[in-house]
């Protein structure tokens, strides 16, 4: 947790600093990360960054959580206002271009999603993406049982294989596009959000058998 400092700090300066570390991290990751690059853009020295956070995975953990946040804030507004009444899988591709579009629109969280997703120090990824997780299971697992309830999902799919998948597809969508070498086998990197919708569109149709009522 950041320091009883940094929460008395105005809004706008807070924003100030979480931006600079979003940019520094994100292009950066935690390990090649510098808080002096972080401070100087923040125009704060780095001994004041110090009264804030007490080193820097605690920065980068704070941001994270930040970040995964106002993220699944955003994408349950969006999922929110979604047509429930069309086909479940018809409405599942819906929220991955909702989930498309946003990443292509905020390049600062899209960075930091690859930087927690990919960081090499094994304690401080655990530590991460344990809580990014958590954000994208909050939206995950409760848009699953809603459709349960209704009964546009088999009774019988495996929950568990279910939001597995969905996890794992959410962070594909959100970094193949962007970062060479992620995905050998579609060609999503590269590809604007108008030509992911086809690749979206093929990747839940893939999943169908696991959910399909009919």
């Amino acid at each position: 947790m950041p320091t009883s400092t940094w929460f008395r700090l105005n809004v706008a300066q807070r924003e100030r600093v979480v931006n600079a570390a979003m940019r520094e991290f994100g292009t950066h990751g935690f390990s090649t990360g510098s808080l002096s690059s972080i401070a100087l853009e923040a125009e704060i020295p780095e001994s004041v960054l110090l009264r804030y956070f007490n080193d820097k995975q605690e920065l980068f953990a704070y941001v994270c959580d930040d970040v995964c946040r106002r993220v699944r804030e955003e994408m349950e507004r969006r999922v929110g206002g979604l047509d429930f009444d069309q086909p479940f899988e018809d409405w599942l591709v819906d929220v991955f271009c909702e989930w498309s579009e946003f990443i292509a629109d905020h390049p600062l969280e899209r960075g930091m999603t690859a930087a927690g997703t990919h960081e090499l120090d094994t304690g401080v990824r655990g530590l991460v993406r344990e809580t990014t997780n958590q954000h994208y299971l909050q939206i995950i697992e409760p848009m699953l049982q809603l459709w349960r309830d209704a009964g546009k999902i088999r009774a019988d799919a495996d929950s568990q294989v279910l939001t597995t998948l969905a996890l794992m597809l959410f962070q594909h969508v959100a970094l193949a596009p962007y970062y060479d070498g992620i995905d050998s086998v579609l060609g999503l990197y590269g590809q604007s959000v108008e030509e992911q919708r086809p690749v979206i569109r093929q990747l839940v149709a893939g999943l169908g058998p696991l959910f399909s009522v009919g």
